[in-house]
């Protein structure tokens, strides 16, 4: 029973730990072997789904029982995470998965290797020349791509053999399709060879996903018929326009133009590297792993990326003559072609492997986080320590705020962060009490003075940091405060200004500029937010009640403490007005209620 909870708890931490992203998950028995392929808009949530209800069909109930690991692939679309399911499941045929017993492949777009060649659907890939174009997961889609490139360029349909020696013969007659303007006639020599392959070429390009001119030539078109009162057609038309413009034409996942390669990434971080490694077979992936590398000495990236490509080979039995990489590296493998693709369909795969190597590291990264919160805490505040030049670890962090208005209703706010996180409970607010008018920098000074003084008298724990939202002049006060109270060496003391999020020191000219992608910067950033959070919420609180009180105390006859039982009862003026007359007699007595209730039946008549 131990040790199903603990298995249990595994799983779960790795479906808490998957991204909320498009992707393939893979479900894994005992034995290590796939039993269910799934694909997902969002992995995290789909995979949950498993985990956080009773199963009433028996069969997905068995699976779930049967789930020992789960491994998931990132990928950049709904429609790529379709395509790499359907290349898994023929590769793997799980267990738990429908059986694609008619081998039911996607539609393409093919270009035939011939002269004057034809542009047609297909589900057949065939090596013979010809350019490919998709997959797509929608027939109507793909017809309504091909009816456009037939109205944009008028081009044979026909099977004719149209050699240069057949034309010459005068083998062929036109038909019909040259009768009504859908093609040129090429089988009589009525159109060029090079006038021909310009329209291929520029179908090319629509295939490619170029397709603003067509777009914008199609929308003349639907305009034009608008104009003429077609409306029918043009509704056709605008339809195939917002099709178009939302159609994809590549897919990451498959491309024919990729036979069988190899596909390599590298990412790294203080103590391990890691390699992911993609298979592409007859331009489909259908495996993907990502290998751990534990750094021993100062190797260099290339070193360990050879190294994980050996292991990697050596444990699969690859056999691949083309491997993708992400950078050069100096080794040779035997009929072993190495390349770093800087555009096209190989670039494509080599993002999306360089992808699911970030997202394993993070991965796992929060995995270790989630284990030992304590050692994860431990380096943040070694971290902070060393960016902030502080002589001890800032186990408690405090950030001081003011807020006013043109000087009414001067507030502040203190936070307090401890081991990083907020300790909200130990936040304060303060209403300043000696400074008249907009004055920050004395106000600053007025409530560091009374923060720790009252700190000390009450034996209470001084922080090891102290951040001041502002610049030198808020420091300086900060700074003030602390030698008044004989601390200045025991804490130490930093300003952040907003706009260049700069680190100030009390004496040192120069301010610190950490790196925006620095830990310790999100940090100080985090704490920040929260004073200037805390402060405006209790300054915007303070001014709606001033105005409150302040419209009660008009009433005649309405004093402090009744205002005080009104406020305590009702919350705000808006629900005193709405209350029965009943309620506020109950609250306050007949007569008072009877001043409240004429007041505000005056100020209606008003």
């Amino acid at each position: 029973m131990e040790d199903e909870r603990l298995f249990l708890s595994k799983l779960k931490e790795i479906v808490y730990l998957l991204p909320e992203l498009p992707g393939v998950y893979q479900y894994f028995n005992s034995d290590g072997k796939i039993i269910y392929v799934g694909k997902a808009k969002n992995l995290r949530k789909r995979v949950t789904s498993y985990f956080s209800k009773v199963h009433d069909n028996r069969k997905t109930a068995i699976l779930v029982r049967n789930i020992a690991d789960i491994k998931h692939i990132v990928v950049d679309s709904e429609e790529d995470a379709l395509l790499l399911e359907n290349n898994l499941i023929k590769k793997y045929q799980p267990r738990y998965n429908v059986l694609l017993k008619d081998d039911k492949s996607f539609p393409w777009i093919c270009i035939k290797n011939e002269p004057f060649p034809r542009v047609f659907f297909t589900r057949n890939v065939i090596r013979d020349g010809s350019m490919y174009y998709g997959p797509y997961t929608s027939v109507p889609m793909v017809r309504t791509i091909l009816d456009v490139v037939r109205r944009l360029f008028p081009i044979r349909t026909c099977s004719l053999n149209l050699s240069k020696g057949s034309i010459a013969k005068n083998k062929y007659k036109v038909c019909l399709e040259y009768q009504i303007g859908n093609c040129k006639g090429p089988c009589e020599n009525l159109q060029s060879e090079d006038d021909y392959l310009e329209s291929i070429s520029q179908i090319k390009e629509i295939l490619k996903g170029n397709l603003t001119t067509v777009v914008g030539h199609l929308k003349s078109i639907m305009n034009q018929l608008a104009n003429d009162y077609k409306f029918e057609e043009a509704e056709n038309f605008k339809n195939k326009i917002l099709i178009l413009e939302n159609y994809k034409s590549k897919s990451t996942i498959v491309s024919s133009s990729i036979t069988n390669v190899d596909v390599f990434s590298f990412d790294e971080d203080e103590t391990y590297a890691y390699v992911n490694f993609l298979r592409v077979v007859d331009g489909a992936i259908v495996q993907a792993h990502t290998l751990e590398i534990k750094k021993r000495l100062d190797e260099s990236k290339e070193d360990l990326l050879a190294l994980g490509i050996i292991e990697i080979r050596l444990k699969f039995f690859l056999n691949s003559k083309e491997i993708i990489l992400p950078f050069p590296l100096d080794i040779q493998l035997k009929d072993v072609k190495m390349i770093v693709p800087l555009i096209g369909d190989k670039r494509k795969l080599l993002e999306l492997s360089e992808r699911n190597v970030k997202f394993y590291k993070l991965d796992k990264n929060k995995q270790l986080s989630l284990k030992t919160p304590k050692s994860r805490t431990d380096r943040l505040l070694e971290q902070i320590q060393k960016d902030m030049r502080l002589t001890e670890l800032p186990h408690r962090i405090e950030c001081f705020d003011n807020s006013n208005i043109q000087g009414a209703q001067p507030v502040a706010a203190c936070v307090v962060f401890v081991d990083g996180k907020p300790a909200k409970r130990e936040y304060r607010h303060f209403n300043i009490k000696t400074v008249e008018g907009a004055n920050d920098f004395a106000s600053m000074e007025e409530i560091i003075l009374r923060r720790y003084d009252r700190v000390i008298k009450e034996n209470g724990h001084l922080p090891q940091l102290i951040v001041v939202d502002g610049g030198k002049g808020q420091l300086s006060a900060a700074v003030k405060s602390l030698e008044q109270l004989d601390i200045r060496g025991k804490v130490a003391v930093v300003g952040i200004a907003k706009k260049l999020e700069e680190i100030m020191y009390p004496d040192d000219p120069v301010p610190l500029y950490l790196d925006k992608n620095s830990e310790t910067l999100r940090v100080l950033q985090h704490i920040r937010n929260e004073a200037h959070r805390f402060g405006i919420t209790f300054h915007r609180n303070k001014r709606s009640k001033e105005f409150i009180v302040n419209e009660l105390e008009q009433i005649p006859g309405i004093g402090e403490k009744t205002i005080e039982i009104l406020m305590h009862k009702f919350k705000s003026v808006k629900r005193l007005r709405m209350a029965s007359e009943e309620d506020i007699i109950s609250e306050i007595g007949q007569d008072k209620t009877g001043k409240i209730l004429n007041y505000f039946g005056n100020k209606v008549n008003d």
